[in-house]
């Protein structure tokens, strides 16, 4: 492995939104695979696997449109937007794929629940490198309908489970620019002896 390409591939992440997809451009289920595959190899601890991630693609896409923006309407009668219920019914539909990120707490009592959170944030960077390498584009959205009990309740998700957002990916049509990071020595202290 060539640790240039890696320090490329890493600094030029970036998250690329719906609106910036080639839309009716279906990116194959085979690269997909192969990112999700790399979200499995994330670290965790105890070997616990906590995720889980639903697929959704092709048809399936116009049934997760729907079924989120049905959700949000159904859940949100006091605070209901328009916007929001319209944004929630086309997301997903300028996607090629859409993948539903779960966290299934590990049964493990010594393994605390941010170790599990910390785990399914390495899983999503793994996907977003995945994407990255592909020259694809992604964006991970936790907003929306992510934290309704009756989400859960689609994926199967018990009561200590989480659904962390969905990822949002496809070939890019508008690349994303002007990532900035601060220097080194304002975000890192290094001790030496």
């Amino acid at each position: 492995m060539n640790p240039e390409s890696f320090n490329e591939l890493a600094r030029n992440r970036r998250s690329t939104f719906p609106d910036q997809f080639a839309e009716g451009s279906p990116v194959d289920d085979a690269i997909v695979q192969e990112i999700v595959t790399n979200a499995l190899w994330a670290p965790n601890h105890g070997k616990a696997e906590p995720w889980h991630f639903t697929i959704f693609s092709g048809e399936g896409l116009k049934t997760l449109s729907t079924w989120q923006s049905e959700l949000y309407k159904e859940t949100t009668p006091d605070n209901f937007k328009e916007a929001t219920y319209l944004k929630l019914q086309k997301q997903p539909l300028q996607a090629s794929h859409v993948i539903a990120l779960c966290m299934k707490k590990t049964p493990n009592k010594n393994i605390p629940e941010w170790e599990d959170l910390a785990a399914m944030g390495a899983a999503v960077q793994n996907i977003y490198l995945g994407v990255t390498a592909y020259g694809l584009g992604g964006y991970w959205t936790s907003g929306g309908v992510t934290s309704r009990e009756k989400a859960k309740e689609y994926f199967n998700l018990g009561p200590d489970d989480k659904l962390m957002g969905f990822f949002l990916l496809g070939h890019v049509a508008i690349p994303s620019t002007g990532a900035k990071r601060q220097p080194f020595d304002e975000k890192v202290t290094w001790v030496r002896s």
